[in-house]
């Protein structure tokens, strides 16, 4: 009977970690903002069910050539700095939101981080530095705060193409002080090139691929036009043995919001809470199901939630508009 009831125990416990670890991640991209926060500030996270939010500190470049990464300034945001992320995991942790620390680079006037390229040993010497610095803080951080994930970087598709030998030595410098999962937002159009799945937790995917040409593409248009990108996803998550995880998925509420979905333009003031509705729906409906998706977080979420988004708002966040239902209903699925 002993035996019988030790294999029952151990049996047991077996299923519940590994119905833990499958768990989807119903994320939200947690904008960091000017102020502390507070239980008013997360009760909009828990209402959309999510499970999971990223904290997102940030750091600056001047340009796409200047190799100084520098952060945790006075000038920043409190949400950007060491302070403000230690409060806002607190703060969210407390309603066990679980945690994604996802350090960021902010390079002046908005140029894309995939272009960061150096033009001399000596600069890309002194990228690495700061750049390690500064991951290497916030990874003690997230070991500090018991952040169930850490992600080493967002769409740095010429540093991780050019300096491939230090990503795999920082990797290994991160796991000596951290010790949760670790992952990479790669772009929708990196991540087959980049190096080092082999050595993280999670394939990382800012998803952002273009998936309709209509100004108001239908559910079932959108799920057609993610199906090439489907099957090249599954056949990663085969190849490396790892979930896949849309580091951020969203959609604008505007025309043609599935043709060119990383797209920030703001002179687009154009306002179609369909198109937005029916692509954020589509992605659900693609890859909620399936076992080798570990889920995501949508981009991106304010913490002022009774004051942003809107029916008149025409920008990624899904707060109080139609897609916040449809987010909040998959979010419930188990």
């Amino acid at each position: 009977m002993k035996l019988v009831k030790c294999f029952f125990l151990l049996f047991g416990t077996a299923l519940l970690s590994c119905s833990a670890q499958d768990e989807k991640i119903n994320g939200v991209s947690f904008v960091a903002a000017k102020d502390a926060i507070d239980e008013s500030h997360v009760t909009p996270v828990i209402n959309v069910n999510a499970n999971y939010a990223a904290i997102m500190p940030f750091a600056f470049i001047r340009n796409l050539n200047h190799p100084e990464v520098r952060y945790n300034s006075d000038r920043q945001w409190f949400g950007e700095t060491e302070d403000g992320v230690r409060q806002y995991i607190a703060q969210l942790q407390k309603k066990r939101i679980k945690i994604m620390l996802k350090p960021q680079i902010w390079v002046w006037r908005g140029e894309f981080t995939g272009f960061i390229v150096m033009k001399s040993e000596d600069n890309w010497q002194t990228l690495e530095n700061t750049y390690s610095d500064f991951i290497l803080n916030f990874a003690k951080i997230a070991e500090e705060t018991k952040a169930d994930i850490f992600c080493i970087g967002t769409e740095l598709e010429l540093f991780v193409k050019y300096r491939p030998d230090y990503w795999t030595k920082l990797i290994k410098q991160i796991r000596q002080v951290y010790s949760g999962k670790l992952t990479y937002a790669a772009n929708w159009d990196e991540y087959r090139r980049t190096s080092f799945w082999d050595n993280l937790d999670f394939i990382g995917v800012d998803a952002y691929f273009p998936v309709s040409e209509s100004k108001t593409p239908t559910v079932e248009e959108c799920i057609n036009g993610w199906q090439k990108y489907k099957e090249t996803l599954r056949q990663f998550s085969d190849i490396y043995k790892k979930r896949v995880l849309f580091t951020e998925f969203g959609y604008r509420s505007t025309d043609f919001t599935g043709r060119k979905p990383w797209d920030v333009d703001y002179s687009q003031k154009t306002v179609n809470l369909h198109a937005q509705t029916n692509a954020t729906e589509a992605l659900f409906e693609t890859f909620w199901n399936e076992d080798w998706f570990a889920g995501g977080f949508i981009w991106k979420w304010f913490h002022n939630h009774p004051e942003v988004g809107g029916v008149n708002n025409s920008r990624f966040t899904p707060q109080n508009k139609p897609v916040e239902a449809i987010i909040k209903n998959y979010y419930s699925k188990e």
